[in-house]
């Protein structure tokens, strides 16, 4: 806390802590995030230790709604950006006003900054997404402009990503996949195989690459490691189930039931990722297995 009475508030909010940058501050004083003894104020005006300074998310139709009963794991934190253990079943954002049942609850109610840095309200600082039934990894950006750089690197495939997951079948030799994927025609759940011979953009879909290696047998599936080259809706899932190994408890691709996994919860999980921080350079950060799927391989 500075020593002085006198800060200007964005400045201030950095100083204490309450922002990774004098950027993110602005942007959290302009979303009306802040409240000093209870007023909004501007981001110049001069604020003291006396002061009551809170940092809030009004619950509006395009604000993430902070939970701070919400607990996850955080794995890694520096000033540019945080990841987290995503917990199986948990959705990354809301979808629609007063759902507070997220991961970006859960950030926003302990970095509030994270609500701003990226380019969509109801995402914040979501570099990337994972589907609700799989766990592990998940980077988020504390300001925007971490944001930028982080959302360029995933894109050109300078993020690398390391998934462990178990599938059905005997899996005994390294297989790259590579096949186009396209939106279902009949199911807006699904994805499917793009056909490269069409004309039509939407149904040939976009290149996706896959490596899977595996790990070991258990039992009548494999633990196999996988590593996307690109990044589309349920890749993984439907590369591995049209080679024909889905992923154990994947009902909506084909995947076997399983006793203890829920309906919405399949063996998928993003267990590393390495990738350059803005803030703190090369940096390798590892998520531990949960319980749920531990439990199946051991």
């Amino acid at each position: 806390m500075p020593s002085g009475t006198g800060e200007r508030l964005d400045r201030y909010l950095v100083l204490t802590g309450r922002a990774s940058s004098r950027r993110a501050a602005q942007e959290l004083i302009a979303r009306g995030m802040v409240r000093v003894n209870g007023a909004r104020l501007d981001k110049a005006q001069a604020v003291s230790p006396t002061d009551r300074i809170e940092i809030v998310a009004e619950l509006r139709a395009n604000s993430i709604a902070p939970n701070p009963e919400l607990a996850i794991e955080i794995l890694y934190a520096d000033p540019a950006l945080i990841v987290v253990n995503k917990p199986g079943r948990m959705p990354c954002h809301p979808l629609r006003a007063g759902e507070c049942d997220t991961v970006m609850n859960a950030m926003v109610a302990r970095f509030p900054e994270t609500a701003v840095a990226g380019n969509t309200p109801r995402e914040g600082g979501l570099v990337h997404r994972l589907d609700n039934g799989t766990s592990g990894a998940l980077l988020i950006a504390r300001t925007p402009e971490a944001f930028a750089v982080l959302r360029s690197a995933i894109r050109a495939g300078r993020i690398v990503r390391v998934y462990h997951a178990l599938v059905a079948g005997q899996l005994a030799s390294r297989l790259e996949l590579n096949a186009p994927i396209a939106h279902h025609r009949a199911n807006p759940r699904k994805m499917t195989l793009g056909d490269r011979d069409s004309e039509q953009r939407k149904r040939a879909g976009r290149p996706a690459a896959t490596l899977v290696e595996p790990v070991r047998a258990v039992g009548s599936t494999t633990l196999i490691r996988v590593v996307p080259r690109t990044g589309l809706r349920h890749q993984i899932r439907l590369h591995l189930a049209s080679a024909g190994f889905p992923i154990v408890g994947d009902l909506l691709y084909g995947g076997p039931e399983v006793a203890g996994l829920p309906e919405d919860r399949f063996w998928l999980h993003l267990a590393e990722a390495a990738l350059d921080s803005p803030a703190s350079g090369r940096i390798k950060v590892a998520a531990p297995l949960p319980r749920d799927l531990a439990r199946l391989v051991r």
